[in-house]
């Protein structure tokens, strides 16, 4: 089992560190978003640097990094926490891309695709409140560490023997989002629509 599940987290690792911002952005002529925009690969940043169309390209491969090897894993009978750390390895990927210089992007979609096998219940509660505060806030930062603080509650109420196994995973997400915690603090954080200089 354990043997298994190593594996398993390599797979998912190495899923996660297929860079879709980067490919999606060559694909469309757009620029690097690892130095242009926020200089973060993925969806936000698409969308700001070539539109809605190669962002929702990102979004959704982004997504399945995290969906496929969890799903997976779950149909293989694995328990929460090997799915936890299938999942973390996911967002590894994602976040230390080893195909593209350990420069990678958040982790939020991937984490989103993670928690999906939950089921449509939890999915919902984690997208809906992504949109609300992302909406009222204006700031896809704030979304999404109040979404990782709120995910292990909904994982709780609804089906609470995954509770842990996501808070493990919402834990790697807020970590990674500890640079936006400060802008915000300081209130150097830009909202959607706001200009912002490319990256040297």
């Amino acid at each position: 089992m354990t043997l298994l599940v190593l594996s398993l987290c390599l797979v998912a690792y190495l899923l996660g560190s297929i860079s879709s911002a980067v490919l999606v952005s060559r694909l469309f002529g757009l620029p690097d978003p690892r130095t242009q925009g926020s200089g973060n690969p993925g969806a936000t940043n698409v969308l700001r640097l070539g539109g809605k169309g190669p962002a929702a390209l990102v979004l959704l491969f982004d997504v399945l990094k995290g969906t496929l090897p969890v799903w997976g894993s779950y149909y293989l009978g694995l328990p929460p926490l090997a799915l936890a750390a299938i999942g973390i390895a996911a967002c590894l990927g994602h976040i230390y891309p080893i195909f593209f210089q350990f420069q990678g992007g958040k982790g939020v979609a991937t984490a989103l695709g993670a928690v999906a096998p939950i089921g449509f219940d939890m999915i919902g509660a984690v997208i809906a409140t992504w949109v609300v505060v992302a909406l009222i806030s204006r700031y896809s930062s704030l979304a999404s560490i109040v979404t990782a603080l709120l995910a292990p509650l909904y994982a709780w109420l609804f089906k609470g023997q995954y509770a842990v196994a996501v808070a493990l995973l919402c834990l790697l997400i807020l970590w990674r989002h500890k640079g936006n915690m400060v802008r915000l603090w300081r209130g150097q954080e830009h909202r959607f629509g706001s200009k912002k200089k490319n990256a040297a």
